[in-house]
């Protein structure tokens, strides 16, 4: 069975009756998991054990970047912000490389030992300190120290059998503004794009599973928002940089998605421009609104969705004293 095309989220740290019915629908294709859906290590694991006992095929997501944006902490390894990372590799490029792999590794290895099977990440954003909402989430400011950076990480992912996605494509580090809360405008061309930030995406689009696009207006380029304009996403991300894999769509619920309307025409923009899969966050009745298009709409999702689904399987009992575990965790203690 592919998963839907929907991606959304749950109220608390167990499945209510309502919420099983929910994610049986077809067209429902995923979970994203919040810090209100944890309360224990030991929790999560039954509630993820819980949703893959209804469906086995729905793909379990949750932001485990580092730093500030950590989903599960308590009883998970405490992930430095992916500037540190980004540092250390500008400092010792030896020690660097091989820590970055190990952090990329531990993120996903502990995220599968309790059922997820992924993580949104990398962070490919060009940013030290100007965007409000991107910040030390970015390895950094230069392009080709991002590139090194997050292939590391993106390896280490990879070693655990999780498929990275990254974002905010094709870039959100040259605006203040928070798209959470407005529609970012970035006035650059795309020779600027391309000779900054959309380097990252180009290099790296071969090592990514996933990519997810900005909530962002770049009028020099097209007048729609990245997430629902076909020229970012069909030509410039699919045709230019040749990227076959998953685009999934950032949360319909942000502010800087409503440039478009209510929830069934951002559904219907964002699937048109070429988004495989759409997240509504924090708002049920977003969500519902959706599921009702996709029904009346008869939307098929794509086969490739299934690709995000973890390929190996961890138990926490098999990674709990896992010697690579254990000595990374050591030398984050030191950088966090």
């Amino acid at each position: 069975m592919v998963p839907g095309p929907l991606m959304l989220d749950l109220e608390t740290t167990v499945l209510t009756a309502e919420e099983q019915d929910l994610l049986r629908h077809s067209q429902v294709g995923g979970v994203i998991f919040f810090s209100r859906n944890f309360q224990s290590r030991e929790q999560f694991i039954e509630l993820t054990a819980a949703i893959a006992e209804l469906r086995s095929d729905l793909l379990l997501a949750v932001d485990q970047e580092g730093g500030r944006v950590q989903r599960l902490r308590e009883g998970f390894t405490r992930l430095p912000a992916m500037q540190i990372l980004g540092d250390l590799l500008a400092r010792d490029p030896v020690n660097g490389s091989r820590i970055i792999v190990d952090v990329g590794w531990l993120m996903a290895s502990e995220l599968i030992a309790c059922g997820v099977d992924f993580s949104f990440a990398p962070v490919l954003d060009a940013d030290r300190a100007y965007c409000e909402v991107i910040g030390d989430r970015s390895f950094g400011d230069d392009p080709e120290r991002i590139v090194g950076a997050a292939q590391c990480f993106i390896d280490g992912m990879g070693e655990a059998g999780m498929a990275a996605t990254g974002k905010h494509f094709p870039g959100h580090g040259g605006v203040r503004g928070d798209s959470h809360l407005e529609t970012p405008y970035d006035g650059r061309s795309l020779a600027q794009l391309r000779a900054r930030d959309l380097v990252p995406f180009a290099k790296l689009a071969p090592s990514l599973g996933g990519v997810m696009p900005a909530h962002m207006v770049f009028p020099q380029v097209d007048s729609r928002a990245v997430g629902f304009s076909s020229l970012w996403l069909q030509q410039i991300l699919r045709g230019e940089l040749g990227f076959n894999g998953v685009i999934f769509s950032d949360d319909l619920s942000m502010k800087g998605a409503d440039v478009e309307g209510g929830y069934a025409a951002k559904t219907a923009a964002a699937l048109r421009a070429g988004c495989d899969m759409v997240l509504v966050c924090n708002n049920r009745g977003g969500a519902l609104e959706v599921l009702d298009y996709l029904d009346k709409n008869s939307v098929q999702p794509p086969a490739r969705l299934g690709s995000m689904k973890a390929r190996e399987r961890w138990s926490w009992g098999e990674l709990a004293h896992h010697p690579r575990r254990l000595a990374t965790a050591e030398q984050l203690q030191r950088l966090v």
